[in-house]
């Protein structure tokens, strides 16, 4: 018997109010449907907020010679063409109008003498190409869509965890989750379900991202029967914040090297001469925190582990205008003024390229009426993301899932929502409080990030990807017999124990995927196989959940038309 749950009812329920759930909400709005967006923080707090350096888009605004098609061959070549070739083509073309959209919404962008956007030079692609606002870009973007969506009118409800997708006959008819406040339990009923929750990164311990990237989304999305797809792919930025330990893994934006930052090891060497003599500093990321790695390894590594950035060669006032963020972040963080000296930097886990898999045109998993986008949805990146690349993807890809949504939401009945289902939820909610041991939920979440690090890091080998899967067993059965005190209210104990289920999920979606490629392509390095396949450069990693258990297959990479491919490989 269910515990008495509250019930709200949508024809779209977005779960996650980033950049990518909210333009999805305003999208489904501007269709007529009704639209209630879930949020596990406050609406305003999404991860979005901490994208700094700009909106990849060819509006040629500062280089003519730019168009879609050159932005859409620097993505595949970033993603080592593993990208599903639609996307990357519908994300070129559609960038530009999505960010007219959004400055006719009241963003506010830096500008050029002829009162056009600015656009900056960001890693791994030719033309200058980033419309920004300082290094403040994502937050000035999630104002823009917070303020057009309330305007429209969507239900948010904040501080609230989704914890189960709810079925019916092979598609999604709601969700089930409770209160993070008073843990109270909250049931919805919706025809289409956009998952818009981010990625990953909290499975490991040097990470940018915050504390929600937990990976909920692509764990929700797999019980429900969708698959994932390419999620040996996890980006390290080269560069995050190495010292001191509190802010250890925090972002310094690549908008650093794109006005002209320079990379030193402690001989005062500018090593990227030898990894990338004709990028240097704006090279891919996969290239750059290898590079940074290897100076470590090889003994040229900083005080705490890292690399030098310099920006100081530059004008103090051109810093502090470009680069606010960054200024105000090293002097009240590190004490450090990034005007006079270098910042002390290393790589931190940042992004997943794998994640949901999804059609292009629509965003809709494998499950109908189940769609996704953003750094939850795989495809658009390949092997490894450009710099940028993340906010066009949510504006592109935000639009066109919440569009989707709301069609298939208008032809299909209204939803029937399984009692079972919930009553089951319920159960696997509240194991914590009535579990006998004495097993930490926080004792496991720091094991599980030594593991990550460790073994399923920058670099990989087969001895330590197997020694990581024996590991992830051993933590997967101590994550179920965790236990919390207290009550429902303000309990992050509890939280963390419900969370560490998501995380171990990926983590051994990122293990299985890793083991398999045996190459190194993008932001996979595998030390015993340190070239690329060509196998493996037309096959995608495919996870599926086949009875509770986790299953690996498969997939053809689509081949490009053609026109795009003989355009790509041009040189």
């Amino acid at each position: 018997m269910t515990t008495s749950y509250e019930t709200r009812e949508h024809d779209v329920l977005i779960i996650g109010a980033g950049g990518a759930g909210l333009r999805a909400a305003i999208e489904a709005l501007a269709q007529g449907a009704s639209v209630g967006v879930v949020c596990k923080s406050l609406l305003g707090k999404a991860h979005t907020v901490m994208a700094e350096g700009g909106i990849a888009a060819a509006m040629c605004n500062v280089d003519t010679a730019d168009g879609w098609k050159p932005h859409f061959k620097d993505t595949m070549f970033g993603g080592k063409y593993l990208n599903n070739w639609r996307m990357a083509q519908i994300h070129a073309q559609e960038a530009p109008d999505r960010v007219n959209e959004l400055e006719q919404w009241g963003a506010l962008f830096d500008r050029t003498e002829k009162g056009a956007i600015l656009q900056r030079a960001f890693g791994g692609h030719t033309y200058k190409r980033l419309c920004h606002v300082g290094d403040r870009t994502g937050l000035e973007m999630i104002r823009t869509l917070q303020d057009r969506g309330v305007q429209l009118g969507f239900d948010v409800y904040m501080e609230c965890t989704i914890t189960r997708l709810l079925t019916d006959a092979g598609r999604v008819t709601g969700a089930f989750g409770y209160w993070r406040e008073n843990g109270r339990l909250i049931v919805f009923k919706a025809k289409s379900i956009v998952i818009a929750t981010g990625g990953i990164g909290k499975a490991w311990p040097v990470t940018s991202n915050s504390w929600e990237y937990t990976g909920d989304g692509m764990t929700l999305a797999y019980e429900a029967g969708a698959e994932l797809m390419d999620m040996e792919f996890v980006q390290f930025h080269p560069t995050g914040m190495v010292w001191p330990p509190g802010v250890q893994g925090l972002l310094v934006t690549e908008a650093v090297r794109g006005e002209g930052g320079i990379l030193r090891n402690k001989n005062g060497e500018r090593f990227m001469e030898k990894y990338d003599p004709k990028r240097m500093e704006l090279s891919t990321r996969d290239v750059v925190a290898r590079s940074i790695y290897t100076e470590v390894k090889e003994g040229r590594g900083t005080e705490h582990g890292g690399a030098y950035l310099d920006i100081s060669h530059k004008p103090a006032e051109y810093v502090k205008k470009k680069l606010p963020s960054m200024y105000h972040q090293f002097k009240e963080l590190a004490d450090v003024d990034i005007t006079k000296g270098p910042m002390e930097v290393g790589p931190t886990c940042h992004y997943v390229m794998g994640g949901i898999r999804v059609e292009a045109e629509t965003a809709q998993s494998t499950v109908p009426g189940l769609f996704a986008a953003g750094e939850a949805a795989a495809g658009l990146h390949g092997s490894n993301r450009l710099g940028g690349n993340s906010l066009s993807d949510l504006l592109v890809f935000g639009r066109r899932a919440g569009l989707a949504a709301a069609q298939h939401a208008k032809t299909v009945p209204n939803s029937n929502v399984s009692e079972a289902q919930i009553a089951e939820a319920e159960r696997e909610l509240l194991a914590p409080f009535s579990n006998p041991s004495t097993e930490s939920p926080y004792a496991v979440h720091r094991d599980l990030q030594a593991v990550m690090q460790s073994l399923v890091g920058i670099f990989r080998t087969e001895e330590d990807l197997k020694k990581a899967f024996a590991e992830l067993e051993q933590l997967k059965s101590r994550a179920a017999k965790a236990s919390v005190e207290g009550s429902r209210l303000f309990n992050p104990g509890w939280h963390l124990a419900r969370d560490l289920k998501s995380m171990l999920t990926v983590s051994e979606a990122v293990a299985l995927s890793a083991l398999a490629r045996t190459e190194s392509r993008g932001a996979h390095s595998r030390i015993d196989y340190p070239k690329y396949d060509p196998v493996w450069a037309k096959k995608h990693n495919i996870i599926v959940n086949e009875g509770g258990k986790m299953t690996r297959r498969e997939s053809p990479v689509d081949e490009m038309p053609p026109d795009l491919k003989e355009f790509v490989m041009a040189e």
